[in-house]
């Protein structure tokens, strides 16, 4: 069955009784709109201003809250404007910045939240950095980012520092320096190391000068025989040393009776050479005299003993 009942009343919930401080905030929003509406009348029939800058904008808030009494305090000065801070504020370098204002001091770009350089107190982004501070390598002229090789007076990039003629990296053995440049010791010597005139490969230690040139120790030897020269003194022909013997050999000096060098007096006879007491008869030994023998096979004889022996 069906019950009726009287309507229950809900409750209201009871509102607060204004305090001080709202109504201080409602006197300051009250004093707002009254600025507001000020600044409305005033701008009637003027034209459209331009879109104010941020800056303009703050400092026309800063002064309207002045005007009303409210005091905001900085939290420091920009470093690179040079006008107070009000809001968000960046310290960097024992400075304080609007964060849109700390940025690179050649490009301009923004470095708030990227890594920097920093040179004289002043900010760069890496690469401005690098390009304006950084050493710079002797053979590509780029700016050296890591690490940095120390030679010859300058800088270099350490893939880049190699023997001038077979761009190979040098090792343990290091690098010789012609005319300002890096070489390796074996291009180094076979460019410019004296040669040898013997063997024609460089002189790199003991050597000999001798015929206007230098010379290995044990290259420098007779040119026909390859002996050396062990009382120290030689034979020049041609600009190549030689013994005693094949020098006059090869100046047709030798006598041809005992097969040594004709140094002093001789006697020439079918072309050839003798020491005088060697120019005797085949035969009986005898001494000959010039226009009075006869040559048989490549000898000489008497005419006594050619006649007996062979006529």
């Amino acid at each position: 069955s069906a019950t009726c009942s009287s309507p229950v009343q809900v409750p209201q919930p009871l509102l607060p009784l204004p305090t001080a401080a709202a109504q201080q905030l409602d006197e300051l929003l009250a004093d707002l709109g009254h600025t507001e509406s000020k600044l409305a009348v005033a701008g009637q029939g003027a034209e459209v201003p331009a879109e104010p800058s941020l800056d303009n904008m703050l400092g026309s808030l800063t002064r309207d809250l002045q005007e009303l009494g409210i005091t905001a305090a900085p939290t420091g000065v920009c470093a690179a404007c040079h006008k107070p801070i009000a809001g968000k504020v960046l310290t960097v370098l024992g400075k304080t910045w609007h964060p849109e204002h700390f940025a690179c001091t050649h490009c301009g770009q923004e470095l708030g939240g990227r890594s920097f350089f920093e040179r004289d107190g002043l900010p760069y982004c890496e690469e401005d950095y690098h390009q304006a501070f950084s050493p710079r390598c002797a053979y590509c002229a780029g700016p050296i980012y890591q690490k940095v090789l120390t030679a010859l007076d300058q800088t270099w990039h350490p893939e880049h520092f190699f023997c001038t003629h077979c761009g190979k990296v040098f090792g343990d053995d290091g690098f010789h320096e012609r005319n300002g440049k890096p070489y390796c010791r074996q291009d180094f010597l076979d460019m410019f190391a004296p040669k040898c005139r013997g063997c024609e490969r460089p002189v790199m230690d003991d050597y000999l000068s001798a015929l206007q040139g230098v010379w290995h120790p044990e290259c420098f030897v007779c040119a026909d025989c390859l002996n050396g020269f062990a009382d120290g003194s030689f034979f020049e022909l041609e600009g190549r040393p030689y013994c005693e013997q094949h020098f006059y050999q090869r100046q047709g000096s030798i006598c041809h009776g005992c097969g040594c060098p004709v140094t002093g007096r001789c006697v020439t006879a079918a072309g050839r050479k003798y020491h005088p007491e060697h120019f005797i008869c085949s035969y009986c030994l005898g001494k000959l005299q010039k226009g009075s023998y006869c040559e048989r096979s490549d000898k000489m004889y008497c005419q006594t003993c050619h006649k007996k022996l062979f006529l």
